[in-house]
This record gives C-alpha cells, structure tokens and sequence, in this order.
C-alpha cells in the first residue's frame, strides 16, 4: 500500500496535469481564433502530452494501491497579448509543473519510496525537454520582433509538429 502522504501529493500533480492540459486547450483555441493555426496545432498537442501524463500518474497512482480524489480545475486563461504572451504563460505553467514535480520526488525519497522516485524519474526529464522547447520558441519569436513573415514561418512550423506516443516504452 502506498503512504497517503505520496497517495495524496500524487492526487495533487495528477490534478495539476489536468490542469495544464486544460490551460493549453486554452491557449490553443486563442491562436484558432487569430487564425494561426499551426501555433494552435502546437498547444493543442500540448494539451495530449498533459493529459497522457496526468494519465500516467493517474495509472500509476492506482497500480499501487492509492485511492483517485479528483479535483475541480480552474477555467483556463484564453486571452493573451500576442504569441510571446501566450508562451510565457506557457513556460511559466511548466516552470510550476517542475517545481511540483521535484517536491513529489523530495517526498518520495523521504518516505523511501523507490518505485515512486523511479516512475517519477521520466517526469523529471521529460521537464527539462518541456521547458527547453518553449524556451526556445520564446527566442525565436523574440527574435522575429513581430516581422509578420517569421511569425507566418513559426506557425508554419509548429504545425508540423507531430504527437509523440508516451504510453510506448522509451517515450
């Protein structure tokens, strides 16, 4: 049986999930409506790899015993100040994510639980890549100063990103 401490931290970063994957539908419906839709695409993505990973712990939290006490999400923000806006909220949710994260793993290791520090170890890495990338789409729209023809290429771009299959092993 698992500690309740971890059982009730994991109910909480399950919920946390949720809730960024929520937050990125948000974002995705702002850029749907001004008609980006390759930056909507792209959060829209977002929002699959959020609820795959509340999924994950969601799975994991039950394998081992624990009990699932849902919480209620906030409505999601849906309006921002342009693309670097949106992003920023993005990289700031994640940065939080994180947090969360190393705290829950903190616990784990407190408690001596070494089969939630190990599944807790993909969500540690997969962070880093999270923030990297958003970091770096921030640069690039930094860099574009607004230019109408790179936020054209951008969108372009994003939207040609495809879905990644986290339930496969190596994901």
């Amino acid at each position: 049986m698992i500690d309740s401490r971890i059982e009730e931290a994991l109910g909480k970063q399950i919920n946390q999930e949720f809730a960024a994957a929520y937050n990125y539908l948000g974002m995705s419906g702002y850029f749907d409506a001004n008609t980006l839709d390759g930056f909507a695409h792209w959060m829209q993505t977002q929002h699959n790899e959020e609820m795959a990973h509340g999924m994950r712990l969601f799975r994991y939290l039950l394998d081992r015993g624990g009990k699932i006490d849902l919480a209620t999400i906030p409505k999601p923000r849906s309006d921002f100040n342009g693309t670097v806006d949106a992003f920023e909220a993005a990289l700031e949710q994640e940065r939080e994510n994180t947090i969360a994260i190393n705290r829950l793993y903190e616990l784990a290791t407190e408690c001596n639980d070494y089969a939630t520090k190990s599944h807790l170890q993909w969500f540690l890495d997969e962070q880093v890549e999270e923030e990297k990338t958003i970091e770096d789409i921030i640069a690039m729209l930094r860099m574009a100063k607004g230019d109408i023809s790179a936020i054209l290429f951008l969108n372009e771009k994003l939207g040609a990103r495809e879905a990644i299959d986290e339930a496969a092993p190596g994901a």
